[in-house]
């Protein structure tokens, strides 16, 4: 099909297609051996939730050592760099100027 389509591209589809059904089962495999507790897997499935459920020990080392790591570096310092309470201050000096503006507007007809 590919080569119908692409005929000029020598893409072989099924090498490709294999080697992503290979990955998907070892990604399953992963996945319901984790979900059926198997290896002393924390995780488990709540059924009447349908969704996957986990221990807050988990999540604290997940937050802790994992999401720490990956964006602990990724912070504004220089002179621009601003923090929560700054945009949320700036956001509602904005709120309040907008509705002055709608408040005059109003009383002017």
């Amino acid at each position: 099909m590919v080569a119908k389509l692409l005929p000029h591209a020598k893409l072989k589809a099924k090498p490709n297609l294999e080697s992503r059904i290979r990955t998907l089962k070892n990604n399953w495999k992963i996945i319901y051996d984790m979900l059926n507790k198997k290896d002393g897997s924390a995780f488990g499935w709540d059924e009447h939730k349908q969704m996957v459920v986990v221990g807050d020990v988990v999540w604290d080392f997940i937050y802790k050592c994992k999401l720490t790591t990956i964006y602990a570096n990724d912070q504004a310092t220089g002179k621009y760099a601003q923090t929560i309470s700054n945009l949320v201050e700036k956001l509602q000096a904005k709120n309040d100027a907008n509705e002055r503006i709608h408040e005059e507007g109003s009383n002017d007809n």
